[in-house]
């Protein structure tokens, strides 16, 4: 028998889980409450039941979880209020504003047998798949740099985004999405220090941008970087080491990786510029490099309510879990100590864990 879950908060994000929760057919979207009347309007012209309130949501004993799509101050009520009505919970990203929050849910998690996650729904994003691969292959040697970005030129959304009453800021809107992921690649590391710039270019009370540099055991150095004034985009992944690199332009693009077939290289042409010439910065040729691709991989991000209802039954463990959804937030509270303070702050890591995706 499917699951039947209610989406709580049928904006944009909340709208994105109806359709896909209805496309997987994994589990039964039972209704969605928002505490807007007219998008209560447009659930029902669209055939979707309309809760008359959230306390009507976790009242119904035919709803097994609720998914949390609502501005980022609201997760935490809602979820321990769900999760005390004996629902299983899933809630937008962030999952919360703070340590404090995620773990006060997370006690109540615990103490009422629930599950409780967040919605990592870009671990199924193939550039992000692409460069994992990579880190994990070996081809490129000792990884030493890797950079992840996204670079847009329309600012920050003039909604609740960009408020910090209701947690907005790119941090919290792409920054999660990025660390989580640098995350999953960098699993045999651990973090040292974290560096932050925030950038308020077009917003005064929340970040529209930031530069974040992590420190990791073994001399790797990560940036993870969101701009929202640049009309030209920088790639989307770099990785680098010391035999090869690898390059994904955008999202839309493969992974190129340009590996050394050998070190030596006695006749070398200087490159003649307009000031000079220079052997350093020649560029190889294919006698002394060699290239591969990886494909974009097949995903289905569908499969993250395929699991969520199986581990509801006990017959699998949730992909994005507590401990995961820790570090994230730490990282996150690192990034905004830093840039306070102007320098790097060091950073008391917690165990990692494998993941799946």
């Amino acid at each position: 028998m499917k699951k039947r879950c209610v989406i709580v908060g049928y904006g944009g994000m909340g709208g994105w889980h109806a359709r896909h929760i209805l496309e997987a057919g994994a589990v039964e979207l039972a209704g969605v409450y928002d505490i807007k009347k007219e998008r209560l309007d447009l659930a029902t012209e669209q055939g979707i039941y309309a809760y008359p309130s959230f306390e009507a949501v976790i009242a119904d004993k035919t709803v097994d979880f609720i998914v949390i799509a609502t501005p980022n101050e609201w997760h935490r009520p809602l979820a321990i209020a769900a999760l005390e009505a004996g629902k299983h919970v899933i809630s937008e990203k962030p999952v919360t504003l703070s340590t404090e929050d995620l773990d006060a849910i997370i006690e109540v998690a615990n103490k009422c047998g629930k599950l409780f996650t967040a919605h990592q729904n870009r671990r199924w994003d193939c550039d992000y798949q692409m460069v994992r691969t990579a880190y994990k292959s070996g081809k490129l040697g000792y990884i030493t740099n890797i950079e992840s970005r996204y670079q847009g030129s329309r600012g920050i959304p003039g909604d609740w985004r960009g408020k910090k009453e209701h947690g907005g800021g790119m941090i919290f809107d792409w920054g999660i999405h990025l660390i989580d992921q640098m995350l999953g690649i960098v699993e045999d590391r651990k973090i040292e220090r974290v560096y932050c710039r925030c950038d308020h270019i077009t917003n005064d009370e929340v970040d529209d941008g930031f530069k974040l540099d992590l420190y990791w055991t073994g001399d790797l150095v990560t940036r993870i970087e969101v701009g929202t004034t640049n009309f030209i985009a920088l790639p989307r992944f770099y990785i680098a080491g010391v035999d090869g690199t690898g390059i994904v332009n955008d999202w839309k693009d493969t992974c190129r990786l340009v590996m050394c077939r050998s070190w030596e290289d006695k006749d070398v042409a200087p490159v003649v510029t307009s000031a000079g010439f220079t052997k350093t910065m020649a560029p190889r040729d294919g006698k002394t490099t060699y290239e591969e691709i990886i494909p974009r991989p097949e995903v289905d991000v569908h499969d993250f309510y395929r699991n969520f209802a199986d581990a509801i039954d006990g017959k699998a463990t949730q992909i994005v879990t507590h401990n995961q959804l820790r570090r994230s937030m730490k990282v996150m509270e690192a990034a905004f100590a830093s840039d306070a303070l102007g320098a790097p702050v060091a950073f008391e890591d917690i165990e990692t864990e494998p993941r799946t995706i």
